[in-house]
């Protein structure tokens, strides 16, 4: 393996961004912060700091945007249950390289920026990560750009463990091994895919699913 891999953020969907604002505020007691649009993608998120190089990203299909000709990411499109956490991203600093050991359909890379924010990142064609999702998505971000989390209030949140629950969690983690190494990320065998994460705050554990 010649890229690097960590944990970037994980992705809580929802159908508005207020439901889902409503949803981590009252699970973790904490605000979130404005992050903005992404026009090419027709969505816009909220985000919440896990610590310096980690977030939580609240994400939901922008209703004042147009529509792309294409499917979004997340899976976003065919998304309408209440807020839950159906993704996560790893960072690395080689995309292309990273993509190419990923399994099919992780995605080809997508240039986009925001402000001073640059990154790239794999999207799947058809805007559905595999293994239903339980494959984290990739991003890298710009040499000159800064990480969205060092923004970002901190609040004393930080991400304990985030367990990833798959019956094929042994292909997965054949797929694509560099996601055995990744610190608080345990990649398991459940009965379906089931993204847990076990947050510490300033009165205690709290779950995130």
């Amino acid at each position: 393996m010649i890229f690097s891999l960590a944990l970037d953020h994980i992705v809580i969907a929802a159908r508005s961004l207020e439901e889902g604002a409503t949803y981590v505020e009252a699970v973790l007691g904490a605000k979130l912060s404005p992050g903005g649009k992404h026009p090419h993608m027709g969505t816009h998120n909220l985000l919440l700091s896990l610590g310096p190089e980690e977030y939580l990203e609240v994400i939901a299909i922008d209703p004042e945007a147009e529509a792309p000709a294409f499917p979004r990411w997340f899976d976003l499109d065919r998304f309408d249950d209440p807020p839950r956490m159906t993704n996560w991203v790893c960072r690395t600093d080689d995309l292309d390289e990273a993509l190419d050991a990923a399994p099919h359909g992780t995605g080809i890379p997508v240039e986009l920026e925001r402000g001073d924010l640059s990154w790239a990142m794999g999207v799947p064609p058809d805007g559905a990560l595999p293994f239903d999702a339980a494959m984290p998505a990739l991003i890298e971000w710009g040499s000159n750009s800064p990480h969205p989390a060092r923004r970002l209030p901190d609040h004393g949140l930080r991400l304990s463990r985030l367990d990833v629950f798959h019956p094929q969690a042994d292909r997965l983690e054949e797929a694509f091994p560099a996601v055995r190494a990744l610190g608080p990320v345990a990649v398991r065998n459940g009965p379906e895919k089931r993204l847990i994460a076990t947050i510490s705050t300033p009165e205690g554990l709290r779950v995130l699913a």
